[in-house]
């Protein structure tokens, strides 16, 4: 289990922050560890996280991955995913992802992506213009170099010429229509999707039972990876 997880609300300049990431590791977890103690409160202490926020968080996203890969030569050999969410006065959420851990919304019970899974084949052309190659064996996914399925990651110093780490970010207004949030790593979404998430949580009032279902349905479906599930429901 190489999975690590944040869910809290901190107080910054007079706002409530709501602060939740899944980080799905892999090769060890010093990365996704190293990501939970520091990613946040990397992006909060910008400069410019109040006047430019999509900015603050891509830049901080690329500068947290430089200072993995040069702390030293262990934290950088692992790597991680991460799929992070910031809730300002339960009002506006902007997500952020590297690789394919995933976010989902429910709006009047419809299911919405606010995430993007970055698999080798969908950035094929990515990998080659950095000098990679993505292979596609029968039985296995697609992998960069043989070795990783997924295209953007932080770490990995020996895969990190041929990835990216810049986050795709969505940004959305919650609005009386908006009933919660998932974040999950890729453990629940290879077995599950996203409607039927959103259709599983959306009948349990308290979060914390609806990301334990979740977990456990992806069990009974026979997942064979590392399951990490958030839910935060809204107040309306």
């Amino acid at each position: 289990m190489e999975d690590y997880h944040v869910a809290k609300f901190v107080k910054s300049q007079g706002r409530e922050l709501g602060l939740f990431a899944i980080y799905d590791g892999h090769l060890g977890d010093n990365v996704p560890a190293y990501l939970q103690k520091n990613l946040f409160n990397n992006i909060i202490k910008d400069e410019e996280f109040w006047t430019d926020t999509k900015k603050a968080i891509s830049k901080v996203y690329e500068q947290t991955d430089e200072a993995i890969l040069s702390h030293n030569p262990d934290l950088g050999r692992g790597g991680s995913t991460a799929v992070t969410a910031i809730l300002v006065n339960g009002e506006k959420l902007w997500i952020a992802n590297i690789g394919d851990s995933r976010a989902v919304l429910s709006k009047r019970g419809k299911a919405i992506q606010m995430s993007i899974d970055h698999e080798p084949n969908f950035e094929r052309s990515s990998i080659e213009r950095r000098g990679g190659f993505v292979s596609n064996m029968p039985g296995d996914v697609a992998r960069v170099n043989g070795q990783l399925a997924v295209s953007r990651a932080f770490g990995d110093k020996n895969l990190k010429s041929h990835l990216r780490s810049d986050p795709d970010i969505q940004f959305a207004n919650i609005d009386r229509d908006t009933e919660l949030l998932i974040l999950a790593s890729d453990g629940l979404w290879k077995v599950m999707s996203n409607q039927e998430a959103v259709d599983i949580a959306i009948k349990i009032k308290d979060p914390l039972k609806a990301a334990k279902q979740l977990a456990a349905e992806a069990l009974k479906r026979e997942s064979k990876d590392d399951i990490s599930c958030i839910v935060a429901r809204f107040r309306r």
